[in-house]
């Protein structure tokens, strides 16, 4: 990738929760085009994965593939490839460990487990999907911490907790609900579609959005006021995601007619 192509990416992505990400990506680039070689990322959100894309376009050397260890992970790692290396990668070094408790007596979250897993001093990056189940939770992480995890993991919250090996291989392709939504709302602001999207009021949308419980397009959104377009993706912590599929024209009293896919 030429300099000036370099420093484009990263003046587009500077100030942003992107940058860290961009650096570190073409950082590995860089380093699979000297040595001709392959290197893989962290796991990436889907934020992270579209600026993995967008550097690897500049790399006409390179080749790039994801994996999040099951089928339709949200967040995955990158492989960056070079195209004259000869040898085979032996994977993306993701690995599973289960965590299960008794479920009659305990419910845990999402945030209680990763939470747990964070307090044993590991990185974000190095944790990918939770996947729950009422008495259990499939941690996909980076091979090499995995049998730390499953030592140190004895308590999530106030609950005990049995952490071994999981299999990747019987991880379930995720398959994931949608509901079309239709819906009129009066501008094209951001707390609008948030409170239509989730079925919540506007003011609770703009609470939430403050609070920083809303992403738009895998960013924090920052203000209420910003205007949302066909193709953006709005998510909101614990209530999964909204896609604007289609902004249509207006209804006789002024009002944006808009159609928007929920994911579960």
């Amino acid at each position: 990738m030429a300099e000036q192509q370099k420093e484009r990416i990263l003046r587009f992505y500077r100030g942003s929760e992107g940058e860290e990400t961009a650096i570190r990506l073409i950082d590995l680039a860089e380093a699979v085009m000297k040595t001709a070689k392959f290197r893989i990322s962290t796991f990436l959100d889907p934020y992270g994965q579209e600026i993995a894309e967008t550097i690897y376009a500049g790399y006409g050397d390179i080749q790039l593939d994801f994996d999040g260890g099951y089928m339709g992970a949200e967040r995955q790692r990158a492989m960056l490839r070079h195209r004259d290396f000869a040898g085979t990668p032996d994977g993306f070094a993701i690995a599973c460990v289960e965590a299960a408790w008794n479920g009659q007596f305990a419910r845990l979250t999402h945030r209680d487990v990763l939470g747990a897993v964070m307090g044993l001093g590991m990185e974000r990056e190095l944790v990918g999907d939770i996947l729950l189940a009422p008495d259990a939770a499939k941690i996909i992480c980076d091979a090499k911490i995995a049998d730390f995890i499953m030592t140190n993991l004895t308590m999530i919250g106030a609950v005990g907790v049995k952490a071994q090996r999981g299999d990747l291989s019987e991880i379930a392709p995720r398959a994931e609900r949608t509901k079309e939504i239709r819906a009129t709302v009066a501008s094209l602001r951001l707390d609008a579609i948030v409170a239509a999207g989730f079925g919540i009021s506007r003011s609770r949308a703009a609470d939430d959005i403050a609070a920083d419980k809303v992403k738009l397009n895998w960013q924090s959104a920052a203000s209420a006021s910003k205007t949302i377009k066909e193709g953006d993706v709005l998510s909101m912590r614990g209530r999964g995601r909204v896609e604007v599929t289609e902004v249509r024209g207006q209804t006789k009293k002024g009002r944006t007619v808009v159609v928007l896919n929920r994911f579960f």
